[in-house]
């Protein structure tokens, strides 16, 4: 198939304010509900009774309010808006324990921030595992000199689901030993997949094993399709909020031109499918070239890890379609340990003409090695021997008030000596330490950050770590396969056209290149977006520009907790 794509000489200009920005406010009333996510009863964290939360659609330059009521009777509860970079809103981030303190029960919290970037983004809970228990939803930003041509546009929010809650989940990943939460039972598409059923039955079901769904009326778990007419081109903003799962998606008799990553345009491609890992985001065209007497699977299965989990399934419904059902099998979700393959669609990921090339220099280096540890018989990931612990102070609070005692003032080495680490191998020392994994950077230095992955602490296997970093887009500037080489590895680096991202993936035995520049004072998590991998302490914490942090008028509502709460509690008194 021919590129699809309409493409002026340059791409808009990526940041744009409109003197008629528009405010969009809501209250979002946050608790706990019974569900049938993928026909099975669960519990599911509902934003106003609905699940997924609502859509977000707004335009580049508008002003977003979001008044959360928690109504969780027991915990506390934020909203990270995931790929905002929050440009002197850092108190906005919704990051508990590095932005701000968790929404206490009862209370009420206001985000206020401008979506500066057209783009597809999501939001998420980001407190404990809340994101696992369904607290997400879709974040659209527009432009009004959109430059792509297309006919409409449809969501997916692609997630994971277990049966089990995210309290047991949390338990158990933080049992001595460890007790692993195992694959999900279900994926889902806009909130909705199936477990004890199949769409597809029809096609593989020769001895009645799996049953045939069946949907009635408002059913919560049956499939939303998506219903085109013939030879029209439409925008699917396809969103991953998984857990744990790396996912793969394909429209059956149809090819996806990929046009923007994490929020920026990209140099136009065309695919048969995508891999899209926790925490990215990808716009995709689709021509609706194909027989309209025909319906067709949208199926999304695991990649990654050994699939125990059924694919999830919907329908691309023709509106003149006679055929009650898809006439073949769902597409076939690619080899889950077909590595190569997931790299070679990394590989064809270059920026858009026009977007700006990365500092030829970096002026800091980071190199983060990547572990399976134990502490004191717990199992951890670790970062440079450091496993993370989030303080219950917010760092923006301790650093904005110079608390210094809030946390481990102390940094994780810059960079693991890889010399004599084997990353082929079970680690020879199996131990770790924990600490705050705060690393401080002036303002306006560009810094490259290479992430080295490694075996796990039993057998011989290495797994996939989706980064995401808040307050920021950053440049991919290559992979690598084994142990990263210094002064020799960065000849190797994409200078010229790296995409900008704000989610890398980190294969197994390899290594990423990340650059970007420190121009957003604030505080700022960088971690792997893998829910129990975060949970387990895989992740660091970015202070850049601290003096500009001393100076901010930061909501007292936001810092009401540790020891920020004694010193706003105190301020003014002699």
């Amino acid at each position: 198939m021919a590129v699809i794509v309409w493409w002026l000489l340059t791409v808009v200009v990526v940041a744009f304010h409109s003197a008629s920005a528009a405010v969009i406010e809501s209250t979002w009333e946050v608790e706990y509900k019974y569900w049938w996510p993928d026909c099975e009863e669960g519990i599911v964290m509902a934003i106003n009774g609905q699940f997924p939360g609502p859509t977000i659609d707004a335009f580049a330059g508008d002003t977003v309010i979001i008044h959360v009521v928690n109504k969780l009777s027991t915990e506390g509860v934020v909203i990270h808006w995931h790929g905002i970079r929050q440009k002197g809103t850092p108190w906005a981030d919704g990051a508990a324990g590095v932005t701000q303190c968790p929404i206490n029960p009862g209370e009420t919290f206001t985000y206020k921030f401008i979506v500066d970037k057209a783009g597809t983004y999501f939001y998420h809970g980001h407190y404990g595992m809340q994101r696992s228990a369904g607290l997400y939803g879709m974040l659209i930003v527009k432009s009004p000199k959109e430059t792509l041509r297309y006919d409409g546009e449809f969501n997916l929010l692609l997630s994971d689901w277990w049966h089990e809650s995210i309290h047991a989940q949390e338990l158990a990943l933080s049992s001595r030993p460890m007790r692993w939460i195992g694959e999900p039972q279900s994926l889902l598409i806009n909130g909705r997949g199936q477990f004890n059923c199949s769409q597809a039955a029809y096609y593989f079901n020769k001895r009645g094993e799996t049953d045939v769904c069946t949907f009635k009326e408002n059913d919560q778990c049956a499939p939303h399709t998506l219903r085109v007419e013939p030879n029209r081109v439409y925008r699917l903003r396809i969103a991953s909020t998984t857990a744990l799962a790396s996912l793969n998606l394909a429209v059956q008799g149809h090819q996806l031109v990929v046009v923007e990553a994490d929020g920026n345009y990209v140099a136009p491609f065309t695919v048969n499918d995508i891999d899209i890992y926790s925490g990215e985001t990808y716009s995709v065209l689709l021509k609706t070239n194909a027989l309209p007497s025909k319906k067709y699977w949208i199926s999304v299965g695991v990649r990654g890890r050994e699939p125990k989990t059924p694919q999830a399934l919907t329908v691309l419904n023709y509106i003149d379609a006679t055929d009650s059902r898809p006439s073949h099998p769902p597409p076939a979700t690619p080899s889950w340990n077909d590595t190569d393959r997931s790299k070679s669609f990394s590989n064809k990921i270059f920026a858009a003409k026009g977007y700006p090339k990365p500092p030829e220099k970096s002026h800091d280096q980071l190199i983060l090695l990547n572990t399976q540890n134990l502490y004191e018989d717990h199992t951890k990931w670790s970062i440079n021997n450091v496993s993370l612990t989030v303080p219950v102070t917010p760092y923006l609070g301790s650093i904005r008030y110079g608390l210094k005692s809030a946390y481990d003032l102390k940094s994780p080495a810059k960079k693991f000596k890889l010399d004599h680490y084997d990353i082929m191998k079970p680690p020879a020392n199996p131990n770790t330490t924990k600490g705050s994994g705060i690393y401080k950077f002036p303002l306006g230095i560009v810094v490259d950050v290479i992430l080295q992955n490694a075996n796990v602490l039993k057998g011989v296997m290495s797994e996939i770590h989706p980064w995401h970093i808040h307050g920021h887009d950053f440049w991919v500037l290559g992979y690598g396969e084994g142990k990263f080489k210094p002064g020799v590895d960065e000849k190797t680096y994409n200078l010229k056209n790296p995409p900008l991202r704000n989610t890398a993936v980190l294969y197994p035995f390899g290594w990423t290149a990340l650059r970007f520049v420190t121009d957003n004072p604030g505080v700022w998590f960088f971690h792997c977006h893998i829910e129990p991998h975060l949970h387990m302490g895989m992740g660091v914490v970015f202070a850049e520009g601290v003096d500009r942090i001393g100076k901010m008028e930061i909501p007292d509502e936001a810092l009401g907790c540790g020891l920020t709460r004694k010193w706003l509690m105190n301020r003014g008194r002699p």
